[in-house]
């Protein structure tokens, strides 16, 4: 079918029609497992073509894909940082606890008293995006990560799809979607360390189209603590409905324990983290790379030919 020149409006809640016809596409052989979307990289570094296509191909469908390199091999920050760029991701996230290089060495640290930093302990971590703190224009769209070293037990991953999310959403209610739109749906209380203010307090919506892509964002987190939700009736039942989503035996969440020399490029997908126990036999910890990126995985937005084509 020839190109329109027609962007697709599947996330318009007034254009059904584009919407249904990128409903269709998205759930025509949607992978059930994750084990489908892993790819095995020979070198990181410089991508196969095929394998370049494969993962660019689970991408696009499922926003994620998970990649393996030869226990020969070992990863790094550069690998970690060279993957990324083959898909587009260059403008890394310099956050609070990433190393001077902006990418990010994940493991269990010792706690103090006041350490609420969840990601650098053993212990679960509920459903989030990343960066979901972030200001608007600094948003987290793309992430790679890679395991250097596997937990001796536990640390089980969980992933969803935003765009399978949004989907269960809309066709559940479509208040619900425009009640997340809103640009004040979900509030984030600053981050105050020793009685200094590091991040502000910051206000958004869950749902976002970017405008360049026109591609589905979403920042998101299950915590409860302090955060505050629009007080409307629609953005409670909504926020109360994502809870029940994610928390589900849902078939498109992805259920993955990444293994060393394993790792995962995605759209900043919905995820978390169950606790674990460290190898202290082996006398090894946990260890993760992760680089988030302010860009999106490059040709995986809404204005792709292949999008361009659903519409008649």
């Amino acid at each position: 079918m020839p190109k329109t020149g027609h962007i697709l409006q599947a996330f318009d809640l007034s254009d059904e029609h584009s919407y249904l016809r990128w409903r269709e596409w998205k759930l025509a052989d949607y992978p059930r497992t994750a084990q489908e979307l892993l790819v095995a990289v020979e070198n990181p570094m410089r991508l196969g073509a095929a394998e370049h296509d494969r993962m660019l191909a689970c991408c696009r469908k499922t926003n994620m894909a998970f990649y393996e390199i030869p226990a020969a091999k070992s990863g790094s920050k550069e690998a970690v940082r060279m993957l990324g760029r083959q898909f587009g991701l260059e403008r890394l996230d310099m956050n609070l606890r990433a190393d001077e290089d902006s990418i990010t060495s994940l493991r269990a640290m010792p706690e103090m008293p006041g350490n609420h930093y969840i990601p650098y302990t053993n212990r679960p971590l509920n459903w989030h995006t990343d960066g979901y703190y972030n200001s608007l224009e600094q948003q987290v769209c793309g992430i790679v990560m890679f395991c250097v070293h596997e937990p001796a037990t536990g640390g089980n991953n969980l992933f969803l799809d935003p765009e399978i999310a949004y989907i269960l959403m809309r066709d559940e209610n479509p208040d619900y979607i425009a009640a997340l739109m809103q640009f004040d749906a979900m509030t984030i209380p600053p981050n105050i360390e020793d009685g200094a203010e590091i991040r502000p307090q910051q206000s958004g919506p869950v749902f976002s189209v970017q405008e360049s892509t026109g591609a589905l964002h979403m920042r998101y987190t299950a915590r409860t603590r302090s955060i505050e939700w629009k007080d409307d009736r629609n953005t409670r039942l909504a926020a109360g409905f994502l809870t029940e989503l994610v928390n589900s035996d849902s078939a498109y969440i992805f259920r993955y324990r990444l293994r060393a020399g394993q790792g995962i490029i995605c759209n900043n997908v919905l995820h978390r983290r169950e606790a674990f126990t460290d190898n202290v036999e082996k006398g090894t910890q946990r260890l993760l790379y992760r680089a988030r990126y302010h860009d999106r995985i490059r040709d995986t937005g809404l204005d792709m030919e292949n999008m361009n084509a659903l519409v008649e």
